[in-house]
């Protein structure tokens, strides 16, 4: 007999946002794993991403992987690491796009509700800070080893100044 090797599974992460009232989803709010990204995994969630647009549903994608394809887009993106983009339901062929360099925090962005309501703003350096610290990735990473997805020259420099 072999011993059997499973893959490790990688968490997919989104958040749904729905009126309860009407039993519905408003916004879904994906945060992109590698799965997303790569192989069988990217061929469903494009699936999934297809019926979101399709339906009367906001969709917030935030990619924050260097690796893998990025969601398609009819248009080039600007040249950046990271990426968060937003799909209105009542504007579902337009995509609202926040390009991040690694050197900045990554931004506020609106989370747009039922129509008439108010989007809501989400502050992703604070959501993302706050996550850090409680699972206390600063004890499971190595910021003296370089990373496996190799930076940018501009980058590696304000890493060294960083971590110097």
């Amino acid at each position: 007999m072999v011993e059997t090797v499973l893959p490790p599974q990688i968490p997919q992460v989104s958040i749904e946002i729905c009126d309860t009232a009407g039993r519905r989803l408003v916004t879904a709010i994906e945060i992109l794993s590698p799965t997303n990204k790569r192989g069988s995994g990217r061929q469903l969630y494009l699936a999934r991403r297809q019926r979101i647009l399709r339906a009367d549903v906001h969709l917030m994608e935030i990619d924050l992987l260097r690796k893998g394809r990025r969601v398609p887009m009819g248009d080039e993106l600007p040249a950046a690491s990271y990426f968060v983009f937003l799909c209105r339901a009542d504007q579902a062929l337009r995509t609202e796009v926040w390009p991040i360099t690694l050197d900045e925090p990554l931004p506020t962005v609106p989370v747009p509700l039922l129509p008439g309501d108010e989007d809501v703003a989400l502050d992703l350096q604070d959501a993302f800070a706050s996550a850090y610290d409680l699972v206390g990735y600063d004890w499971e990473i190595d910021y003296g080893q370089p990373p496996e997805i190799a930076l940018t020259p501009q980058e590696a420099a304000w890493v060294q100044d960083l971590v110097g």
